[in-house]
């Protein structure tokens, strides 16, 4: 029988603790198959020559898989028994094929709410051009 990773506890976070760095290539194949299937048929996000006809350098991610990812990484650190009370993302640059996208985060306030223990984590994803996503995610953690 295999176990869930631990999740983190609302006593055992603390503001300004920093979530590890996690870097992203962005391959053709992760932006097309990701696009695909989160039913985006947009050119601009599969196909090269017509993204070209468009007015931009190459395909570039979508804004659902850019949630995903967000949600991923601050839920991989948070652990399987957090619960997203909310999730506010601004995009920026576009993340191009062929790029690397490196994620870092913060916790940036801690406080209690309806017997709640909520987090608050502000995030930015960047490029070589950019800020290609800030965000700001609202987590409720256990308690130990």
């Amino acid at each position: 029988m295999s176990t869930l990773p631990s999740t983190r506890r609302f006593e055992d976070v603390s503001v300004g603790d920093e979530l590890p760095e996690q870097s992203i290539e962005l391959s053709p194949t992760k932006i097309i198959s990701c696009a695909i299937a989160s039913r985006d048929f947009q050119d601009v996000h599969h196909d090269v020559e017509l993204a070209r006809e468009r007015g931009t350098k190459n395909i570039f991610m979508n804004i659902l898989t850019t949630n995903g990812i967000v949600q991923g990484y601050v839920g991989q650190w948070a652990g399987p028994e957090a619960l997203f009370k909310g999730i506010q993302i601004k995009l920026g640059a576009p993340n191009y094929a062929g790029d690397t996208m490196r994620l870092h985060a913060r916790v940036v306030a801690k406080n209690e709410e309806g017997g709640e223990g909520l987090v608050d984590v502000e995030l930015i994803g960047e490029n070589a051009i950019g800020k290609h996503v800030t965000a700001t995610i609202r987590l409720a953690l256990p308690r130990a």
